[in-house]
């Protein structure tokens, strides 16, 4: 593990244009949120309970497709299946846009979804990027995630106001086609595709992370954590206009402020957990807050204050969390397991936003909007019953190290790896002639790890 070098410029070209990329599909896929069952209203045949599954539709397809277009990118190269799930994309953003009915809208979600390109972005990041280096890209994805995550809160309801639910999806389908650009003209094409463990999907490492107790209770957990988020934007837009008074014009300075105060106050509580080794404790008490919040939103119905400020700590649970699930999967997930881990991870958080849509819209149109936040309740309860069994995770980093062919042939490698102070866990993949390795860099020699590595 030697010092690593500055990226390159075609890594750093490869890293920022491919998380623009994948910003610009949030950021589509997100925008319509705070707005669609405000607008949606309108629409023929528009119900609550087709609403809801409009919200959340996006996730049945991305949840079906999101592995295997992964694996099919191992196969006929990365580039035609991201530019395949963009075309896919904007399709189903021009199929809503010219809808006149809520069945229009809902197909077109359906289609956007069928994009599902996440996978097949994370391995061609990992083709063009170096070992050392392909951290650093990774979290530019991951932070892209967050930025389209808060101006799709924003942006939706500003383009609503100006043209409409068909204008914030005329807006996706201006997204997809820029991304398709930057993909064409602009992210290097690698010479080779290969089959990153850290970054995809593996067939042997599938019922392994599937029957992982640790990861399941992860799974459980970011699928509840996107099945509140669609339930509550199926009742939140509706409790500010109808409840609280606020034009869904204006709706965008509380999603403004939830998300500044938000992330200032989750910014600390990250810290802390990381760093004073309190991971599982700052996780319990982020879902008890998600939990105790989903009152606070019921009680508050009628004051555009009281939700106003229930809706900032419902954003700073939430973002907690967001954060917070990704980290502790890469602590638990076996080394050499960690894209099949994160595969099945974002499958089931694509579960949960078509779930959460959809019982949402049922909850509502039976019991109103308290049902909802009930609803909600419950889910985030059974969430903090499940999590309380989980272990205190290892405070461990993922590496993947590349060897010389010879040297990944020796059978005592392992063995020697493994003895280094501070490994945790290895894996020697010699087809790949890799070694990933889990190590807690507060006790690692990385001297000693690095004259083990060193060929004979």
């Amino acid at each position: 593990m030697q010092q690593a070098d500055s990226m390159s410029p075609v890594e750093r070209r490869a890293a920022v244009s491919l998380a623009a990329v994948f910003a610009f599909r949030m950021l589509g896929l997100f925008m319509v949120l705070p707005v669609l069952a405000t607008y949606g209203q309108h629409l023929e045949g528009a119900t609550p309970l087709l609403i809801g599954v409009a919200i959340g539709a996006y996730g049945f397809t991305q949840a079906l497709l999101q592995i295997p277009f992964g694996m099919l990118s191992d196969r006929i190269g990365r580039k035609p299946v991201i530019i395949g799930g963009l075309i896919l994309f904007a399709l189903g953003g021009l199929v809503a846009a010219q809808a006149d009915s809520m069945m229009g809208v809902v197909l077109g979600r359906i289609l956007q979804g069928a994009g599902a390109i996440a996978a097949a972005i994370m391995a061609l990041v990992a083709d063009l990027t170096r070992d050392q280096h392909r951290t650093k890209a990774m979290a530019m994805i991951g932070m892209s995630i967050g930025v389209s995550f808060g101006l799709a809160m924003i942006a939706g309801p500003l383009i609503a106001a100006a043209a409409g639910l068909a204008g914030v999806f005329y807006t996706t389908v201006a997204l997809a086609v820029v991304g398709l650009g930057l993909v064409a003209w602009v992210v290097p094409t690698p010479t080779l595709a290969l089959q990153h463990r850290e970054a995809g999907v593996v067939r042997s490492a599938l019922l392994p992370a599937l029957s992982n107790p640790e990861l399941l209770r992860l799974n459980y957990g970011i699928g509840v954590l996107h099945a509140i988020l669609m339930a509550s934007f199926v009742v939140i837009p509706l409790a500010l206009q109808d409840r609280g008074g606020l034009p869904t014009s204006q709706h965008w300075w509380v999603y403004l402020s939830a998300l500044l105060v938000s992330f200032v106050a989750m910014v600390p509580a990250i810290f802390y957990a990381e760093r004073k080794r309190r991971v599982k404790q700052v996780l319990l008490g982020a879902v008890a807050l998600l939990a105790l919040v989903q009152g606070l939103l019921w009680l508050n119905l009628d004051s555009l204050d009281g939700l106003v400020v229930s809706i900032i700590v419902y954003f700073t649970a939430f973002n907690l969390l967001e954060a917070t699930l990704p980290s502790l999967l890469s602590k638990v997930a076996p080394p050499g397991a960690k894209g099949t881990a994160m595969g099945i991870y974002s499958t089931s958080q694509f579960i949960g936003a078509a779930l959460g849509g959809a019982l949402g819209g049922a909850v509502y149109g039976q019991f109103g909007l308290g049902g909802v936040f009930l609803l909600c309740a419950v889910l985030a309860l059974s969430w903090l019953a499940i999590g309380v069994t989980m272990s205190q995770p290892p405070y461990v980093k993922s590496y993947r190290l590349p060897l010389p062919d010879t040297h990944s042939r020796d059978e005592a490698l392992l063995r020697r790896i493994l003895a280094v102070p501070g490994v945790a866990e290895a894996v020697i993949v010699a087809e790949e002639a890799a070694a990933y390795i889990k190590v807690d860099t507060q006790v690692l020699d990385r001297e000693a790890l690095d004259r083990v590595l060193q060929p004979a």
